[in-house]
């Protein structure tokens, strides 16, 4: 995914909050235009990019906006998709998770592997899960035809009131994984795990989460209304 002038958006007023913040004139209106083009150029410039004015993963990476794992890989599951899940890892706010902690949790429940396909970290950084082409073990009665996505966090430091803990560069990189996977499947649902049914535990499987009724603690369908 890139941005480009005429692009609109959070993540474009993420780009521009990042622009201003390394010391270019930029106001963070969300609209793409032509100060905000010449502001990526000149930033471009001054790190050693391509100065096209077009914001790749490169130009991201060097914002500090989305961060992504050196394997990390997007690929279009070989399974049939039709919903996209939004999860949090039900976390206190501000406690970074790993992968091989989720993966020992998810373990410990039963499961082969972690059950979610993409992870995003505090910092923006994504992560690859478990392989796209595996049903995931996310969402029971949803895990054969769903990708599933987690963010770290979604519990106040209390660690047990429900709370959208989102740091903007999570958000920022959310909302650039999803309108990705979108492309990939243009016909799935994108909806949080709270939108599923609400008989998740009726069949005996444990979730993942704990805050099943309120994960991932902000409303995904409105969010994301316009991918949708």
């Amino acid at each position: 995914m890139t941005y480009k002038r005429g692009s609109r958006g959070e993540v474009v007023k993420q780009i521009q909050k990042a622009l201003a913040a390394a010391g270019l004139k930029v106001i963070a209106d969300g609209v793409y235009g032509v100060i905000t083009e010449e502001a990526v150029k000149v930033f471009q410039m001054k790190n050693g990019l391509k100065p096209d004015g077009v914001v790749g993963v490169a130009t991201m990476a060097k914002l500090g906006i989305a961060k992504l794992k050196q394997n990390f890989s997007l690929q279009k599951s070989n399974r049939v998709i039709t919903e996209i899940i939004v999860h949090c890892t039900a976390t206190p706010e501000g406690r970074e998770v790993s992968m091989d902690e989720l993966r020992q949790w998810h373990k410990q429940r039963g499961f082969s592997d972690v059950g979610y396909h993409y992870v995003v970290h505090l910092d923006g950084e994504v992560e690859n899960g478990r392989s796209v082409h595996l049903v995931g073990a996310h969402c029971s009665g949803h895990n054969t035809h769903s990708i599933g996505v987690c963010y770290v966090g979604g519990v106040a430091k209390d660690g047990k009131t429900p709370k959208d803990t989102r740091t903007e560069k999570q958000k920022a990189a959310l909302l650039c994984l999803l309108m990705d996977l979108r492309k990939l499947y243009p016909n799935a649902k994108i909806i949080g795990h709270r939108d599923t049914s609400p008989d998740l535990n009726g069949n005996g499987i444990v979730e993942p989460c704990e805050f099943v009724k309120s994960c991932p603690s902000y409303d995904v369908r409105s969010e994301y209304s316009r991918l949708v």
